[in-house]
């Protein structure tokens, strides 16, 4: 199996450089900062994955548009992207997604089909066939996780200084890109993934060694919407090779992380992007210059309110 490379991560940044937003390190004590992937354009990182894979797709297979499957964020990211570069989408996701990430994923043009929890790859398959579109799953591709991956580059710029940086980790995309672009420039920075204790199959994957699965409804247990997905074997495979360590957290962790955010660094993150936050608060974790990726900020009002209620 081939693995995403430097030089990959690179080509992906001169690639969307033109669409994405090269975020801010924001200070959220005297050894912690964020990076508030919150404030792209859509609200999450995975526009800098969806626009570096939607720009390698040939001219002449552009007029059949992509097809995505999605939790949510992604779905919003490919739908950004194809409007950008002028194609049309397809989005398939679960019915426990969001309402917020449904409808803007709408306001970028693209057709939404709504499914079971456990259908919407199936489906996705389906439209791929019938239209001849290209499929742009959410982790499980080279260019989506090489676009992730210059989060990486920006922290190391950024911070020269950088001890451990912590990710959100779901289906694997993101600490993917970043630990092959930070352990290629800095070896010795320690990448440290971050999953709830009610979708923690990554954690049990890198305890065993091995993958392990759990079921898709047991992993929708937690309010962290975005960090319900499973690692695929490409992902798995960076992960095992990169990653230093995969800790837990709890959903009232998760929480009040969220709550944290905001009052110190006026940052909105949607409880996915808070666990990195709730781990360093919560964790015994390595001394040092830390950064914690914040991934996103599309959280329902409601729910916002109730946190900082």
């Amino acid at each position: 199996m081939r693995l995403v490379t430097l030089e990959d991560i690179h080509a992906a940044a001169a690639a969307i450089a033109p669409h994405v937003v090269h975020t801010p390190l924001l200070s959220f004590d005297s050894s912690l900062w964020i990076k508030p992937e919150c404030l792209q354009p859509i609200g999450a990182f995975k526009q800098r994955g969806a626009v570096n894979a939607l720009s390698r797709i040939p001219s002449e297979d552009r007029a059949r548009g992509v097809v995505a499957y999605s939790s949510g964020n992604h779905a919003q990211a490919v739908a950004y992207a194809a409007k950008i570069l002028g194609m049309p989408a397809a989005i398939v996701v679960p019915n426990n997604t969001p309402q917020l990430k449904i409808d803007a994923t709408r306001a970028h043009g693209a057709e939404v089909f709504v499914v079971g929890i456990t259908e919407r790859e199936s489906r996705a398959a389906e439209l791929v066939e019938e239209r001849g579109a290209t499929l742009i799953p959410p982790f499980d591709h080279p260019d989506v996780i090489a676009g992730q991956g210059t989060i990486g580059l920006e922290i190391c710029a950024d911070l020269p200084e950088v001890a451990t940086i912590l990710v959100p980790v779901s289906g694997g995309g993101l600490i993917s890109g970043v630990a092959t672009a930070v352990k290629s420039l800095r070896p010795n920075v320690r990448v440290i993934g971050v999953e709830p204790e009610l979708a923690a199959d990554t954690a049990a994957s890198f305890a065993a060694g091995s993958l392990v699965r759990w079921d898709a409804h047991d992993r929708a247990r937690t309010n962290a919407d975005g960090l319900r997905a499973e690692p695929s074997e490409l992902t798995w495979a960076h992960i095992h090779e990169y990653v230093d360590d995969v800790v837990t957290v709890t959903e009232d962790e998760i929480r009040d992380a969220v709550k944290q955010i905001s009052r110190r660094t006026r940052v909105v993150s949607e409880t996915s992007g808070a666990v990195p936050v709730a781990a360093y608060l919560n964790r015994e974790l390595p001394a040092g210059p830390t950064v914690a990726v914040v991934s996103g900020g599309n959280i329902e009002p409601a729910l916002l309110a109730s946190i900082l209620g």
